[in-house]
């Protein structure tokens, strides 16, 4: 009878004190989550305008004059813009909510008299699409769920005011983080044993790249889809509403995967109130720009700067959006990206050429074994 030998699972001190000084650690990271929000925030805008501070610096150009210069043309811009058509967006999504009801009972009226067509000769499947669509209920649950996803997001920044202050915040830390970034990358890889402080020195170059090539794509294409969409939709006839659906459809396309959903549903409600044929229009409108942003402009202006599969994106979507709202969704797919880098350069490249290396020189050991 062959006796097992007893296995004894034997834990360090040191193993101990590093599971109990993790738990005050996380309690610690919990309660700073606003500030890591902002610097999360402060680092992808700093990523976004990098290759203009970088490229100011080659022709002798101070770095924190072209920050200064940057900064100031992009709130000049972005002020100009606001006050050009921001009265007349507003106004028109003002309008827009107060006419939402009208438009829900539209389109209750026109399923209800599907239905009524429908049931001389299919009663029972009326029933069943009644029972599925429950319409009081999913209005209740796209009421409840956009309601938990602003308060999420108002939460993290406490308030309007402070949301305020949080994004003039992140735009000077940022500013800072360029200015200075040779020193402030040394005085963080210091901190760290060899060989990994020159390893992820060498990664700070590329994680900046890919996240910000991800942002200025992204800000890029949402821009040319908000104005082709306010131009197409004047064109079909919602011209009064054409510049807020427009932005909204702008804003909402920032969010991979969902925000071109998110900012089609308003355009398709308004124009199902008038008439059939404009429905199908606005619906072909969509349709069309969905294609040329996922076949042209994402592949030509944000092109491989994700690096990541489509459904990891997914799910970097709906993690960031579940567990810091809408700011999530925005923040959190270009990170997911520059974290794709480090995987990528730190492990799978060495991995591959491990595995390279080894079918072309393989084990003297094992040669001899098989012989």
């Amino acid at each position: 009878m062959k006796v097992v030998p007893e296995q004894r699972i034997s834990i360090s001190l040191s193993s101990v004190l590093l599971i109990v000084g993790t738990i005050p650690l996380l309690i610690v990271l919990w309660q700073l989550r606003s500030l890591i929000v902002l610097l999360m925030i402060s680092i992808v805008l700093a990523a976004a305008i990098a290759p203009i501070v970088d490229w100011a610096e080659r022709w002798r150009i101070p770095r924190w004059l072209t920050v200064v210069l940057v900064y100031l043309a992009l709130i000049g811009g972005l002020t100009g813009v606001s006050l050009l058509i921001g009265p007349t967006v507003f106004t028109q999504i003002e309008q827009l909510i107060r006419q939402l009801p009208v438009y829900v009972s539209n389109l209750l009226a026109v399923v209800e008299d599907w239905l009524l067509t429908l049931n001389n000769t299919r009663p029972e499947l009326v029933n069943q699409i009644e029972q599925f669509l429950n319409f009081q209920g999913i209005t209740a649950w796209i009421i409840r769920s956009s309601q938990q996803l602003l308060i999420r997001s108002y939460s993290l920044t406490t308030g309007i005011v402070g949301g305020a202050f949080s994004l003039v915040l992140s735009v000077f830390i940022s500013g800072y983080m360029l200015s200075d970034s040779r020193t402030l990358i040394n005085s963080l890889i210091r901190l760290l044993p060899k060989p990994w402080d020159e390893r992820l020195a060498a990664q700070v170059v590329p994680i900046s790249y890919r996240i910000g090539s991800y942002i200025r794509g992204r800000v890029l294409v949402s821009a040319i889809l908000g104005v082709v969409i306010t131009t197409s939709l004047s064109f079909l006839g919602l011209s009064d509403f054409a510049l807020g659906l427009g932005a909204i459809a702008g804003v909402t396309n920032l969010i991979p995967f969902l925000g071109p959903i998110l900012g089609a549903v308003p355009a398709l409600v308004v124009a199902l109130s008038q008439g059939g044929w404009t429905l199908l229009w606005v619906l072909l409108l969509f349709a069309i720009i969905q294609n040329v942003e996922t076949y042209v402009l994402d592949p030509l202006l944000v092109g491989s700067s994700v690096g990541v599969h489509p459904l990891y994106q997914l799910l970097a979507v709906l993690g960031g959006t579940q567990v810091l709202g809408i700011i999530g969704a925005i923040i959190v797919p270009p990170w997911v990206a520059g974290a794709a880098v480090l995987l990528e350069n730190l492990y799978l490249q060495p991995k591959l050429a491990a595995e390279r290396q080894a079918r072309i020189s393989p084990d003297p050991t094992s040669v001899s074994l098989t012989k």
